[in-house]
């Protein structure tokens, strides 16, 4: 079974997102909102395909990481979410939350050996994918 299939984004806490957010469209020419950037490219394997990579700074405060402590969330993309989700179970992995789905496909939040929160997406399908979050 295929894992991770890829990037879905990095997510990162700071003291001023929208000053983040400037910061990084005038420096480095991201084109911003309020949510961050998204990144749209095609798959080498079949360029028919799309797929998104969000770059996203959120408050300080914010408890979208929790229970992880770390200033930062990265979220890969998974080609079959349910599935993974019960291998992890069967290897103990922390599972954080149960799978919710939303228009631009499922997620679920587990728990790396020490306590990274990792954001499984699984993509509705790979055209247009506006946000990479949950």
């Amino acid at each position: 079974m295929k894992k991770v299939t890829g990037l879905g984004g990095v997510f990162f806490k700071c003291d001023d997102p929208k000053a983040m957010n400037e910061w990084y469209a005038k420096n480095l020419g991201l084109a911003t909102s309020e949510y961050g950037t998204t990144f749209e490219w095609r798959e080498a394997d079949d360029p028919s395909k799309k797929g998104s990579t969000t770059w996203s700074a959120f408050p300080r405060d914010t408890r979208y990481f929790d229970p992880s402590a770390k200033p930062f969330m990265i979220n890969y993309r998974v080609a079959d979410l349910v599935a993974l989700v019960a291998e992890l179970k069967k290897e103990n992995v922390t599972i954080v939350d149960e799978i919710v789905e939303y228009e631009y496909g499922k997620f679920v939040h587990v728990l790396d050996p020490e306590g990274n929160i990792i954001e499984l997406w699984e993509p509705k399908d790979d055209t247009d994918q506006d946000k990479a979050e949950g």
